[in-house]
């Protein structure tokens, strides 16, 4: 059951839930209350599966590559701290900017990808998937639907909490996400680096 907690929190951080949101009223601003119900189901809809995907593409590809978890370990959580820090500086996430031209559905591009699952989620997602086994994957995979669940929550309350917190909280929050991120890719390097020394340790 922790493990479901601890997985359920990480994944929240990790889709940074009030960046996601001020995204989505950006993109929605002139949409009906309907219209942005049916985008948020179907945007959250299409970062699940993508999630589901990467969460047992992991290990086959880091072994068809070479590539140890370890090593995979630092280069996610230098990018995750990259995506960190952006957050924290800008408010906005590396490579999930506004689009410059009108898109005729924004559900899964760009909401469900790269505004909720970035290319630093995307790392992210393939490490935690990579560690767990068995029973344990069961549970992370339970922890991510729980996350996507409550930033789905969000998005239909996404109105009112503009409303509630303004603009600027919603950044504020962002930035507080970013911190959060940073540590989190701080942990996943030193777990790497760690292992890495270990299993070269004479």
């Amino acid at each position: 059951m922790s493990l479901l907690v601890t997985t359920w929190i990480k994944f929240l951080f990790l889709f940074a839930p009030f960046f996601v949101v001020s995204m989505f009223l950006s993109l929605t601003r002139n949409d009906s209350r309907a219209e942005r119900r049916s985008i948020a189901n179907r945007a959250v809809l299409a970062a699940f599966f993508i999630c589901l995907m990467l969460f047992f593409f992991g290990s086959p590809m880091f072994d068809a590559l070479g590539i140890t978890l370890d090593s995979f370990r630092v280069g996610a959580g230098v990018l995750l701290f990259l995506s960190g820090v952006s957050l924290v500086r800008d408010g906005v996430r590396v490579n999930a900017e506004l689009p410059h031209e009108q898109r005729d559905d924004i559900a899964v591009v760009p909401l469900a990808m790269p505004t909720i699952v970035g290319p630093a989620t995307i790392g992210a997602i393939l490490v935690y998937g990579a560690e767990l086994e068995g029973l344990n994957m069961i549970f992370g995979i339970a922890g991510m639907m729980a996350a996507l669940g409550c930033l789905l929550g969000f998005l239909h309350m996404a109105t009112a909490m503009e409303r509630l917190l303004g603009r600027t909280g919603l950044n504020i929050l962002s930035k507080v996400t970013g911190l959060i991120l940073a540590a989190m890719a701080s942990q996943i390097v030193l777990t790497g680096i760690h292992g890495f020394i270990q299993a070269n340790a004479f």
